[in-house]
């Protein structure tokens, strides 16, 4: 279900993320607890498995109390490195869904998904997909929340941890905050928490109820931020760290396909999926790559980097149709897709499809104006054969 005109933002937060690495690398730690952290002197805990949390064991705990409650847990030091790497094949998952990511940290990040939800059948779709792409690639599990604004798209990816996903939608997020501690609240510690409970405010609808000169009298300049945070407002924008290396799209069908017809078609969808998020980023780029999975889950991949960037929809099919004829074609089709890479910023696209490209920049012009007025699903290519 598309949503119409508002911001939409998931956050991605991998479920106990340094120790579920541990187990995945290595079998025998499965369904034992884990506890990942410095493990002599004054050590914490940096990160425990779900199996050590039934212990009380948390972040920041000193080991030897981790120790006390769950002698017989597998206590292992943090491996860094390796946790970098898979921190970097998670953010390239997050780079083909959006090209506005912001990290927190190694395990979780916002992206800004505004525009490509009419791309799904629902917004919740983009963020089902991600934890999928993170389930089938790296076989790690992550929660996720979507909702229009950071706080809130935070805060659902909590509730339901772990492999967990939230959609809060808009005027979903009054009723739903009222019960929630104001603990909930950005920016509410222990000690801002003692000075509401002594006010006798304890939950978020509390707070809502108390008059702000109170609130600004105890708490000073920063209680008209939590403020609007507990009527659900927050219009901080995610700020990307970096360019995205890459823009794709691809889709998964529900029964094979097998005809050059069907394949063309889908190609034609996904370029100009593609095409949009590009121009959408103000980028081009030149190496393109088309994606083929078979019925038996034999993947095909083809790139080619051209001498010139394009991001126009009928120049990214055109050499994606041309990479689909050399691959033979011997069983059903179940994935489709394309990614653009080595990207730069965008402006005129040269000299490829020269002569067409005035006409092809028109048209495109019109209908990129139409999808950001009305959706990405309101106008879309289409080919005789």
């Amino acid at each position: 279900m598309a949503t119409n005109h508002c911001r939409w933002i998931v956050h991605v937060d991998m479920d106990a993320f340094f120790a579920a690495v541990e187990q995945r690398d290595h079998p025998a730690y499965l369904g034992k607890p884990v506890i990942i952290g410095g493990l002599h002197g004054r050590g914490v805990v940096s990160t425990a498995s779900y199996e050590a949390r039934k212990y009380g064991i948390t972040s920041a705990m000193p080991m030897v109390e981790a120790r006390r409650r769950c002698p017989s847990g597998i206590f292992l030091p943090p491996n860094m490195n390796k946790y970098a790497h898979v921190s970097d094949q998670i953010r390239q998952i997050f780079d083909f869904f959006s090209p506005t990511v912001e990290p927190l940290s190694m395990d979780e990040a916002f992206l800004d998904v505004t525009g490509m939800e009419y791309q799904y059948p629902d917004v919740t779709d983009i963020a089902r997909q991600i934890k999928d792409r993170i389930k089938e690639e790296l076989n790690l599990t992550a929660s996720a929340g979507v909702a229009t604004n950071k706080f809130l798209a935070k805060l659902a990816s909590d509730l339901k941890k772990p492999d967990g996903l939230v959609v809060i939608h808009p005027g979903a997020e009054i009723d739903l905050l009222a019960p929630m501690s104001v603990k909930k609240l950005w920016g509410v510690g222990h000690a801002t928490a003692r000075i509401l409970k002594s006010l006798n405010i304890e939950t978020i609808e509390d707070f809502r109820n108390t008059d702000l000169k109170i609130l600004e009298h105890y708490l000073g300049t920063c209680s008209l931020e939590l403020y609007n945070l507990a009527w659900g407002r927050d219009n901080r924008p995610v700020i990307a760290d970096r360019q995205a290396k890459s823009i794709g799209n691809e889709n998964t069908f529900t029964i094979d396909i097998w005809s050059k017809d069907e394949i063309r078609a889908v190609l034609l969808a996904l370029a100009g999926k593609v095409g949009w998020r590009l121009r959408k980023a103000g980028l081009q780029g030149r190496t393109i790559t088309v994606k083929v999975r078979f019925s038996s889950f034999r993947t095909v991949t083809r790139s080619v980097t051209l001498p010139s960037a394009l991001s126009l929809d009928e120049s990214i099919y055109q050499v994606a149709c041309k990479m689909i004829d050399k691959i033979p074609l011997h069983e059903g089709v179940r994935l489709l897709g394309i990614t653009v890479s080595k990207l730069g910023q965008g402006g005129g696209q040269l000299s490829l499809f020269a002569e067409d490209n005035e006409r092809q920049e028109k048209i495109t012009a019109v209908m990129d104006k139409l999808k950001d007025k009305f959706g990405e699903a309101i106008i879309t290519r289409g080919r005789i054969w």
